[in-house]
């Protein structure tokens, strides 16, 4: 499978996980805040910062009819106006320098979920590296179009889509000039339950597709997103912040610090320990050979003595014959006089 750039970092099943972190709107109106998370986000290790670029009205339209309310007593947001949520959880487009900026400064990939056109237009101004598509725009196709257009990697969530839109989607991103795409499993639930995440579709997505593949992670804890290397993810994205108590519209289902620090050191051991199908003592293993068991002499024996469950047994190190030669020594002759203690070799018997 192609490796690709995102954002100057190689992306593939030769590298490390590429780990982004996801604000949103844990920002909670507040710059200053957004900054802490970007800092937080730099010092657990993040490799790249992900902000959302929307307005309420380039969402919605302001209108309280039951279209436009959420009503769902399952949903964090119930009883919420979409309106007025979204106007909650934006991140004001005259802050996207700074937080841009200083995710650079901290050695991160700073970019952006657009959810219109516009919002492409103003990050295109930014000179975003990449894109990232949400689920619940992976059907808008003008969204996919325009985005295509400026040839730059997408991440596209695949939350809700089933493959004919899927297949539409990919399809559009490529008719329209993107060559880098990486899908991302998603389950559109806030927080989503491990049992409805199906990260063994990662591995059929990417032969479907043939394209990099990873996992938009709403579920609580790493577990979920662990296993999912195993499968063959090379990005994972999860929601971050500063701290759940603090409250915000994504805070129930975000990371912190020390998760999103796990995140990064075990997603990577679990990378290093795949490997390739291997067998037989690896170059480590070749050292430990000496601790496996073997055939010794256990008691002082003269030449011409039998050979008895009493003077010979299988007894680490490893220095002797093989325990599978056991029953084949007992009652053989030994030609030598032998000190207990000495390793077996065919040259002892008669």
């Amino acid at each position: 499978m192609k490796e690709i750039n995102l954002g100057g970092k190689m992306v593939g099943p030769n590298h490390p996980p590429f780990i982004i972190a996801e604000m949103s709107g844990n920002h909670n109106q507040s710059l200053e805040r957004a900054l802490q998370i970007v800092e937080a986000a730099a010092m657990a290790g993040a490799h790249a910062l992900k902000i959302q670029t929307y307005t309420a009205d380039t969402m919605t339209i302001n209108l309280d009819t039951t279209d436009f309310q959420i009503n769902d007593k399952t949903s964090l947001w119930n009883g919420n106006n979409l309106y007025k949520l979204y106007q909650q959880a934006y991140t004001p487009w005259e802050w996207h320098k700074p937080i841009f900026d200083r995710t650079l400064e901290l050695g991160m990939i700073p970019f952006s979920t657009p959810f219109d056109e516009t919002a492409v237009d103003f990050l295109e101004d930014l000179n975003v590296p990449m894109y990232k598509i949400a689920s619940f725009e992976n059907n808008h196709i003008p969204l996919i179009k325009k985005v295509a257009a400026t040839g730059k990697p997408m991440i596209i969530s695949t939350g809700m889509a089933t493959i004919e839109e899927l297949k539409e989607t990919v399809q559009t991103a490529r008719a329209f000039g993107c060559q880098d795409i990486v899908l991302l499993k998603c389950t559109s639930t806030y927080p989503a339950s491990p049992e409805n995440t199906n990260i063994v579709t990662i591995p059929h997505m990417r032969e479907l597709f043939q394209c990099q593949v990873g996992l938009s992670d709403h579920t609580m804890g790493i577990g979920v997103s662990i296993g999912s290397v195993v499968l063959g993810a090379t990005v994972i994205e999860k929601h971050f912040t500063i701290s759940r108590s603090e409250e915000g519209v994504d805070s129930a289902f975000s990371m912190e610090s020390n998760e999103m620090k796990s995140l990064v050191i075990e997603t990577e051991r679990v990378w290093q320990s795949l490997g390739q199908v291997s067998y037989g003592p690896t170059a480590e293993e070749k050292n430990s050979l000496k601790f496996r068991r073997s055939i010794y002499i256990v008691k002082d024996v003269q030449a011409g003595d039998i050979l008895t469950k009493d003077n010979l047994r299988v007894i680490r190190p490893g220095f002797g014959l093989a325990p599978k030669y056991y029953e084949q020594l007992l009652g053989k002759k030994v030609g030598k006089k032998v000190k207990a203690g000495t390793p077996t070799d065919w040259s002892l018997f008669v």
